[in-house]
C-alpha cells in the first residue's frame, strides 16, 4: 500500500510499523484538563509531548484541547486524523517517529470566540497554557506592559465576550469562572518573555483592569501565573519533511513536526488547582525560574538570532548551514561567551557543558532551522534576547562589539533589501514603521542605526546611550561597507 493512500488515524494506529511509538494509553478514557492557546508546532513537539508522558503515567484527566486563535489551519489538518500526529526527532544517526494523542480536540478562535471561552469556563479545565510568540500578548516588549492600543486589545476591550488576543480570551474566561464561583485556572506561559508568568499576569491584570478593578484584584488574590522556560528546536514542517514521514509510517500525516533530541522545560511550582506529575516527565519543577530562563534567552536565543540575522545577509538558508563556516561558529560562540558574564546561576549549572551543547545542536545536519524564520518578530525578541545582556555589560563598562554587530545584522535585515539588493520579506509587528525609518535614512549607517535605536517599542532608553549606539552605528557601517560574511569574520579574529 503507498504512504498517501491511507491516513493516520484511531483507526489506523494498528497499522504502523513497531518502530513508531505510538500512545501507551486508552484515549476513549482521557478527559481534557488543558486548553493550550496557540496551537502550533513549538507547543505540538514540546508540551503535548510531556503531557503525552503524563496520561500514559495514568493522568487520564490532563488531554488537551487546543486553540488557534487565528487560521484554521491546524484543525483543518489534524481533525480528520482524530488529532492525532507524528513528532519526528531528526539526529544525525538518523529520525524516530512517535505518535502523540494528548491533543483531544481544536477550535478556532476567529470562528467562535463563544466556543473557545467555554472551554476555558469548564471547571474541568486547571490549566490555560499558551504559545503564541512574544507579539501575542499585545504588550510593549521593552516594558513588559499591556499595550492598551493595540488592535486586539481596543477591539476586546469593547467586545469583551468576542474577544481576539490572548488575554482578552484569558480574561473573559476568568470573569466568567468568577461569576460562576468557580476557581480560576493555572496560566502557564511557555513563550519567550522576560519574567514570563509575571509578566503575562501584569498584562492580564491591567486588561482586567480596564473593564473592572475588582477582577483585576480577584485575579491577582486568586489566580496562579508560574514562569517557565521551554527549549527544544521545532524547525517548519515542509512538503519533503511530511514526504518523509508518511514512508516511515507507511501512511500519511497531514502535519507532523520535526525537532531535535534535546527538550528542556524548567516551571516554577505554583499551581492554583493541581497540575499532572510533570516531574515523572522530566520537567524540572524549581522555587526560582528566572536564572534559566536569562541562560536560555541570553545564551541560545541571543546566539540563534545573532546567526539568524547574520547568516541570512551571508547567504545560508538554514542555522545548520552557517555552523559549517568556522567564522559564524565562532561568532556563535562570542555571543555566549559575552553574555555568560551577565548570568548568576545556581550552584552546579555547568555554563560551559551548556554553552558547549548549544553549539553541537545548532550543527545538527539533520534539523533544517531556517534563519528567516527565526529572524521573524525581531521587535518583541531583542530586549529579551540581546539588550538585556548589552546593558548589564555596559553597565559593568565592558565591551559590546559582538552583540552590536547582532544587532546591526537585525537592522540591515530589517531595512527589507539584502546585500544583492533583493527584497527581504520582512515579518514583524512594526515592519511598516522599520521600512519608513529605512526608506528615510537610506543605506547610510550614521543615518539608518540612530533612526532604529529611536524605536522606543524596541530600544527604550538603552537606545540613546551614546556607548550602545557608537558600537552598533560601527558594526552596521561594517555590514554595508564589507557585507555581512566579512564582517563576521573581522569581528571573531580581531
Amino acid at each position: 500500500m503507498r504512504p498517501g493512500s491511507m491516513r493516520l488515524g484511531r483507526a489506523n494506529l494498528g497499522r504502523l510499523p513497531p518502530a513508531v511509538r505510538r500512545p501507551a494509553y486508552d484515549r476513549s478514557r482521557i478527559t481534557p484538563g488543558i486548553v493550550h492557546l496557540g496551537l502550533g508546532a513549538f507547543h505540538r513537539a514540546h508540551q503535548a509531548v510531556v503531557i503525552d508522558d503524563c496520561l500514559a503515567a495514568g493522568a487520564a484527566s490532563w488531554g488537551i484541547v487546543g486553540a488557534s486563535l487565528r487560521s484554521p489551519d491546524t484543525r483543518d489538518a489534524l481533525a480528520p486524523q482524530d488529532h492525532l500526529y507524528t513528532v519526528a526527532v531528526r539526529a544525525a544517526e538518523g529520525t524516530e517517529h512517535r505518535v502523540i494523542g494528548a491533543l483531544l480536540d481544536s477550535v478556532v478562535a476567529r470562528e467562535s470566540p463563544a466556543a473557545l471561552v467555554e472551554r476555558m469556563v469548564d471547571p474541568a479545565i486547571r490549566i490555560v497554557s499558551l504559545t503564541v510568540t512574544e507579539k501575542g500578548y499585545c504588550h510593549t516588549p521593552q516594558t513588559g506592559d499591556l499595550d492598551e492600543r493595540h488592535p486586539d486589545i481596543v477591539h476586546d476591550l469593547n467586545n469583551f465576550d468576542a474577544p481576539r488576543s490572548a488575554p482578552g480570551f484569558i480574561v473573559a474566561a476568568l470573569a466568567r469562572r468568577r461569576a460562576l464561583g468557580a476557581p480560576p485556572f493555572t496560566v502557564l506561559c511557555c513563550d519567550n518573555l522576560a519574567a514570563n508568568g509575571h509578566t503575562v499576569q501584569r498584562i492580564v491584570t491591567q486588561f482586567a483592569a480596564l473593564r473592572s478593578r475588582e477582577l483585576g484584584k480577584w485575579i491577582v488574590d486568586n489566580a496562579a501565573f508560574p514562569s517557565t522556560m521551554v527549549d527544544r528546536i521545532v524547525p517548519e514542517t515542509n512538503d519533503a519533511d511530511r514526504d518523509a514521514v508518511a514512508n516511515a509510517l507507511g501512511m500519511r500525516d497531514a502535519w507532523p513536526v520535526m525537532t531535535e533530541p534535546f527538550t528542556q522545560w524548567v516551571v516554577e511550582d505554583r499551581f492554583t488547582a493541581g497540575r499532572p506529575d510533570l516531574a515523572a516527565a522530566g520537567v524540572e519543577l524549581v522555587a526560582d525560574v528566572k536564572p534559566f530562563e536569562l541562560m536560555k534567552l541570553r545564551l541560545l536565543n541571543a546566539s540563534h538570532s545573532a546567526l539568524a540575522y547574520l547568516g541570512y545577509l551571508a547567504g545560508y538558508e538554514t542555522i545548520a548551514g552557517t555552523m559549517p563556516d568556522p567564522h559564524f561558529a565562532r561568532l556563535a560562540a562570542q555571543v555566549m561567551e559575552e553574555a555568560a558574564v551577565t548570568l548568576t546561576m545556581p550552584a552546579g549549572t555547568d555554563l560551559a557543558a551548556y554553552r558547549a551543547s548549544l553549539l553541537k545542536r545548532f550543527a545538527n545536519p539533520a534539523l533544517h532551522h531556517r534563519t528567516w524564520q527565526i529572524a521573524m518578530d525581531g521587535s518583541q525578541k531583542l530586549p529579551q534576547r540581546l539588550l538585556g545582556a548589552m546593558q548589564d555589560r555596559l553597565a559593568r563598562g565592558l565591551p559590546i562589539a559582538t552583540h552590536a554587530l547582532a544587532v546591526a545584522g537585525w537592522m540591515r535585515y530589517v531595512s527589507g533589501l539584502d546585500e544583492q539588493g533583493r527584497t527581504i520579506d520582512v515579518r514583524d509587528p512594526l515592519a511598516a514603521e522599520f521600512a519608513a525609518l529605512a526608506r528615510e535614512a537610506g543605506p547610510v549607517a550614521e543615518r539608518l542605526a540612530p533612526a532604529l535605536l529611536g524605536v522606543q517599542k524596541v530600544f527604550g532608553p538603552l537606545g540613546a546611550d551614546p556607548r550602545l549606539r557608537e558600537a552598533v552605528t560601527t558594526a552596521l557601517g561594517r555590514l554595508y561597507t564589507e557585507g555581512a560574511r566579512r564582517a563576521v569574520e573581522t569581528l571573531v579574529s580581531a
